[in-house]
């Protein structure tokens, strides 16, 4: 027999799983002897009150074993010499779970990356981080395990009825991931730990008989009678396959201009922009928690932050507790911000995305540029931004409460920006749209978060990379693109996805979607 229960546990109890089971077995009035198995099935820390708790939910089971939970790895099928192959352009997680689901269903995942595995991938992060050199191909969005893999490597989402987000999860821990993701409302790998996971999926794709290869620039389509039959790459090499999925990520430009050259159709869509608000996370903490300093068994506190301005939602986006600011160029002569943590998410600083909503109304000015204006939009501002610096990657910033008064720092806080900061009028190299609003916003949360508008917080330019401000439009039920048979979009470069959970699932259901189209 199973019975769950829900209970209220303090910060210093948390590891104390003896504690919490007996705790358990009393509110169930079940004695040891009766209990032949106890499981926390959710955890989640609820500040809301004075004293900040830990609400678990467990499952006690009594006088039966519950049977094990199946691996998902052993449902994965090897390829044969008959097994019919799919073309994969990406290896970030939209593409990698669509491998893995391709092997399940029997399928040859063929997986093609501009970029390079996570181990080599880490030499040009260095590069961009200490010496400014931005490699087009291989950055902190293009490479192994996708953008998610070096920045924080978050697993929460709103979309959990796009797929089978505990699928995910699990393929996750059977790869190396920390088994608490599974029971964590917040879960998290962090980037330290995610591109150990990340190159045992490659492996495991591998050994099933897929193919990966990176450095592997796509720059066209094989076509066949109106029907997209493969990719070619930079040394036209030609890779065949029954379909082809695009899951490029958010960034992928080139792709976009590939698709505009061969007529294929693509449609502008709404996105945000915005900057990188750094605290120091003590801050945080303290209007969270409430405390002077943070209990032990209490993690970096983080905060979700929203509101609206004229019509425009302003919201805090990709939050990272105990963090870092990095940069996320993708091309030499612009500045682009980001944030991750690691797993402990221990740095002494918070950082989030600070971004107002762009409707396409909002984008008349670059009219001229079709359905590639919030392209050309996001060009101009990370352009500008780089302009107003050194020719390096120091990023401009602003105090907080400088950038609400519109006056250069004279001095800036300190941060976890290692390129460095220069002092900006960021109120000013910012679209007014978007300046004007954060100005509001900003005083706005320090209503819901005390503390929050501080001269201690550093405004940093530009977080432009929250989505793709192009979608490749499908079809609702066969995930096809209308227009050509056999391209399946898939993930954020396509407009299908807003992080590493939501793009597994979005893999996972392209997949299914080709074996249906391939075996009609």
């Amino acid at each position: 027999m199973k019975e769950q229960t829900e209970l209220v546990i303090l910060p210093r109890d948390i590891q104390n799983i003896a504690l919490i089971k007996e705790t358990a077995l009393r509110k169930l009035m079940r004695s040891p002897e009766e209990v032949t198995e106890f499981r926390i099935t959710r955890r989640s820390i609820d500040a809301r009150s004075k004293q900040p708790i830990y609400r678990l939910r467990v499952e006690v089971f009594s006088k039966d074993i519950p049977p094990a939970e199946p691996r998902q790895l052993d449902a994965l099928k090897k390829t044969t010499a008959k097994s019919k192959q799919v073309i994969v352009v990406g290896a970030g997680p939209a593409g990698y779970f669509a491998a893995l689901e391709l092997l399940e269903l029997g399928l040859k995942p063929i997986v093609l990356d501009r970029g390079k595995d996570v181990r080599e991938r880490r030499k040009d992060l260095r590069a961009i981080q200490q010496f400014g050199v931005v490699n087009p191909h291989s950055n902190y969005c293009f490479g192994e395990g996708g953008a998610g893999t070096y920045s924080d490597g978050k697993l929460y989402t709103r979309s959990l009825k796009r797929g089978n987000y505990l699928k995910v999860l699990r393929l996750l821990v059977e790869h190396g991931a920390n088994p608490d993701i599974l029971i964590d409302a917040h879960p998290h790998i962090g980037s330290n730990k995610l591109p150990g996971v990340v190159s045992n999926i490659r492996e495991t794709i591998l050994a099933h008989g897929g193919e990966i290869h990176f450095n592997t620039l796509v720059t066209d389509f094989l076509m066949e009678k109106g029907k997209m039959i493969g990719a070619i790459d930079e040394n036209r090499k030609t890779y065949k396959g029954s379909a082809v999925i695009l899951a490029t990520g958010h960034s992928a430009r080139d792709i976009f201009k590939l698709l505009a050259e061969k007529n294929i159709a693509m449609e502008a869509k709404p996105f945000a922009l915005g900057v990188r608000i750094e605290h120091p996370q003590s801050i945080v903490d303290h209007a969270q928690y409430r405390q002077k300093e943070r209990e032990e068994n209490l993690p970096a506190s983080s905060y979700k932050l929203v509101c609206q301005v004229r019509h425009r939602g302003v919201f805090s986006f990709c939050m990272c507790p105990g963090g870092l600011v990095v940069p996320a160029a993708t091309a030499p002569g612009e500045i682009v911000v980001n944030g991750m943590s690691l797993s402990k998410r221990n740095s002494n600083y918070a950082n989030s995305g600070t971004v107002v909503a762009i409707e396409l109304q909002d984008l008349e000015a670059y009219d001229s540029h079709g359905v590639f204006a919030g392209l050309a939009y996001q060009q101009a501002v990370e352009q500008t931004m780089f302009k107003a610096g050194d020719g390096s990657q120091k990023a401009p910033a602003q105090r907080l409460t400088d950038f609400v008064h519109g006056k250069l720092s004279t001095s800036l806080a300190e941060t976890s920006y290692i390129p460095g900061l220069l002092p900006a009028r960021l109120d000013q190299l910012l679209p007014k749209q978007i300046a004007s609003r954060l100005r509001v916003a900003v005083q706005e949360f320090d209503k819901k978060l005390k503390g929050y508008y501080t001269a201690e917080a550093n405004v940093i330019g530009v977080e432009s990379r929250t989505s793709s401000p192009v979608r490749i439009p499908r079809n609702r039920t066969t995930y096809m693109h209308e227009q050509v048979e056999g391209l399946f979009p898939c993930g954020e470069g396509a407009g299908y996805a807003g992080g590493i959970l939501s793009a597994a699932m979005d893999g996972q259901n392209v997949a299914k979607a080709i074996m249906k189209f391939i075996e009609a």
